[in-house]
């Protein structure tokens, strides 16, 4: 039962990533910083720190608890990750939102999830098994069907991308904007980066989940701790750009100026934690089958 329901869980977090791009394809002429700027400020900076703010007693002991170092690898590794986010949206303008969340995700997750078989981590990533064992072995051929299904799916896009070719300039015009190939090397190189959030769990999870617990709270808060505290790097260099952006093209003044392009920015940042939230009760219930999982499943 308990690995149905994460199967479930797994699904419905698929679902909510995977049609994180939908706000770009209803918003009429978006304003692509400003967008940004919302989606990352909302989803990655004030919900994770909402949940820590209420139920972690001393945010302040707590990162004195955590320390300098793991806090800082972890957000030069989440870095990468919002390189990788900032790809990801230039991308889906580029060649469209099914390529692109193909592509990147089959691509992030055959790195994400091999590493940490090989480098254990902390956390809940200390019990990951060993590479050349009989789960490792069939992750190694369920990522072995992932890239097949990539390579089609590269191999469709190309194909499409010749029958516009031949279309008028009106069609083109109504299509993805921009040439096929840069942007299929722009999403592997995003693919590659993004595994620098999963990678940034591997390292600093456990000390992260066990000075929040020493305070009193329980796994959901530990949770969503760490993405509180890990994602910084990655938040940063979103930020930077939509400001960098704003300043260049002088737009600052039309951060407010659209109501649309504020309320999906929230949504998708309450889309993207509660997808996070059902990865993390998939983890526990299928690699822990814990009494408090089942708690919290109940719950819901």
């Amino acid at each position: 039962m308990e690995i149905i329901i994460g199967l479930i869980f797994v699904t419905l977090a698929g679902f909510g990533t995977g049609a994180a791009a939908w706000p770009m394809k209803i918003i009429k002429n978006i304003h692509f910083e400003q967008y940004v700027f919302y989606n990352i400020l909302f989803g990655i900076v004030i919900y994770p720190w909402i949940i820590v703010l209420l139920n972690v007693p001393d945010p302040i002991l707590l990162i004195k608890t955590v320390g300098f170092k793991p806090l800082l690898i972890s957000n030069l590794l989440t870095m990468a990750w919002g390189v990788a986010n900032l790809l990801y949206m230039i991308c889906v303008i580029r060649i469209g939102a099914a390529l692109t969340g193909a592509i990147l995700s089959a691509l992030g997750m055959s790195i994400g999830v091999i590493v940490p078989l090989v480098l254990k981590g902390s956390g809940l990533f200390i019990n990951a098994p060993n590479l050349i064992s009989v789960p490792g072995i069939i992750i190694l051929i369920g990522l072995f069907v992932i890239i097949v299904g990539v390579t089609l799916v590269s191999i469709a896009g190309f194909g499409r991308e010749k029958i516009l070719g031949s279309q008028s300039k009106q069609i083109k015009k109504e299509q993805a904007s921009g040439n096929f190939r840069q942007g299929l090397l722009l999403v592997i190189v995003a693919g590659i980066l993004s595994c620098g959030l999963g990678l940034a769990f591997v390292y600093s999870q456990g000390p992260i989940i066990e000075a929040v617990k020493q305070q009193g709270a329980g796994e959901i808060t530990a949770n969503f701790t760490v993405w509180a505290l890990v994602s910084l790097g990655g938040v940063l260099i979103n930020l930077m750009y939509a400001a960098f952006m704003m300043t260049k093209k002088k737009t600052w003044n039309l951060l407010f100026a659209r109501k649309d392009e504020f309320l999906y920015g929230a949504i998708i940042g309450i889309q993207f934690i509660v997808s996070s939230y059902w990865v993390f009760l998939a983890h526990l219930l299928v690699m822990e089958s814990n009494s408090q999982c089942r708690l919290l499943v109940t719950r819901l």
